[in-house]
């Protein structure tokens, strides 16, 4: 599954930098002569406007084969998590964006810009949601309809706080962490209310974003010069900033091999799914100090018989990040964590496994493009070394998960 992931994507992305121009205003002075292809190539303006949404629609699909396992997650965790604040936060940036127009705050655009910017970017997500909705027909999680494909509340917050980065996220990155910080606590709302499955609020917060982008580019076609307040330049950006980032990611973990907690008890674990937050704060372009948060469920098998109870992992780590500049765009990163991994207990055929927290630690690898200066896609590969499921057992649990990471950058 993940291959094919991977392998969707980097195709998408190639595909879009070739077919687009390079914007005049890019910097390209930095580096050698492969470092200016990097960054020519992804410098583009239809590179930058899909980058973010195409990989989350084309999760988004690949997921819905994984949809009961982060259900079970859900299950796990908040079972009876029942709030409907999602109704209106959905609309949050918005208003934000609204009332700082109202109050002379000087946006990218002026009023009526911004308003046709706005009316296109929501037509085209409101086409596209609801287009997908009644076409596909999937039945949402709870069974009260048939029309949870894609996440329509999603779908609108990450439009909203799109919006705002476009208007106001020139000013500071926090109007745009604080956007779209808003949308994805929508749409983790509407997986934990039961609403929705998690391949909804993917593909949602990819139409979201999507359309925001191509509402704004279609008002840039019509207005060209006119009502623009601040006119776009890549030449800002600067390779050896500090890449201080806020994220929120979904993905896989796999515990490879067998173990044996007890005499006669041999356990596997099958792969799961994986929900973290992570950020860091980076004194030098090279080094920084963070931590991440993270749950996990994965199947169990005992004796080679499939157990009804899963494992259910919860994580806190911190420690060193490291950073370096590939090119303009591209970050490399890795990461050396340390912290404590707790299990809730977990019922076998063969014996019952009690809630147990141990030290753990491990490190991770990941790439990062920076679409725009605060708004970022990392794709990460973590290996942790995770404490014994029992207390006499000396067979630490090593786990290797995959992830996809939209995150703020400041």
């Amino acid at each position: 599954m993940l291959k094919r992931l991977t392998a969707a994507c980097l195709l998408s992305f190639a595909g879009l930098g070739a077919a687009a121009q390079l914007p005049d205003s890019a910097d390209m002075s930095a580096g050698g002569e492969f470092r200016r292809r990097i960054d020519r190539h992804t410098s583009t303006k239809a590179y930058r406007m899909l980058f973010v949404g195409t990989p989350l629609i084309v999760g988004g699909v690949v997921m819905q084969a994984y949809d009961s396992d982060f259900r079970r997650l859900r299950n796990g965790y908040s079972r009876s998590f029942r709030h409907d604040y999602d109704d209106w936060l959905q609309y949050a940036p918005a208003g934000a964006m609204v009332a700082l127009k109202a109050c002379g705050v000087r946006g990218r655009s002026s009023w009526g810009r911004m308003l046709v910017s706005d009316a296109f970017s929501a037509g085209l997500m409101a086409i596209g949601v609801n287009s997908l909705k009644y076409s596909c027909r999937v039945m949402r999680p709870d069974g009260s309809s048939r029309n949870s494909f894609p996440s329509g509340h999603t779908a609108t917050a990450f439009m909203a706080a799109t919006m705002l980065h476009k208007e106001y996220g020139h000013r500071s990155p926090w109007y745009s962490i604080g956007g779209y910080t808003v949308a994805t606590i929508t749409g983790v709302t509407r997986q934990l209310n039961n609403r929705h499955w998690m391949s909804d609020i993917m593909v949602g917060a990819g139409i979201g974003i999507l359309a925001t982008e191509l509402g704004y580019f279609l008002a840039d076609l019509i207005f060209k010069e006119k009502g623009l307040n601040v006119t776009e330049t890549y030449s800002v950006y600067d390779r050896c900033r500090r890449p201080s980032f806020l994220g929120f990611s979904l993905g896989f973990s796999t515990v490879p091999g067998s173990y044996t907690p007890y005499p006669g008890m041999h356990m596997q674990f099958l792969s799961g799914p994986a929900v973290s937050v992570q950020g860091a704060w980076f004194a030098t372009p090279y080094w920084g100090f963070g931590g991440r948060m993270s749950c996990t469920n994965l199947r169990v098998k005992v004796n080679g018989v499939a157990q009804n109870d899963n494992l259910e992992c919860a994580s806190m780590y911190a420690g060193p990040y490291f950073s370096h500049p590939f090119s303009m765009r591209w970050l490399v990163g890795a990461k050396l964590l340390g912290g404590c991994e707790i299990y809730k207990p977990c019922r076998t055929d063969f014996r019952r496994l009690e809630r147990r927290a141990g030290f753990s630690f491990g490190t991770g690898l990941s790439t990062t493009y920076l679409a725009t200066q605060n708004l970022g896609v990392r794709f990460s590969t973590d290996y942790d070394v995770a404490p014994p499921v029992v207390r006499s057992s000396r067979e630490r649990l090593h786990k290797l998960t995959f992830s996809m990471e939209v995150c703020a950058v400041f």
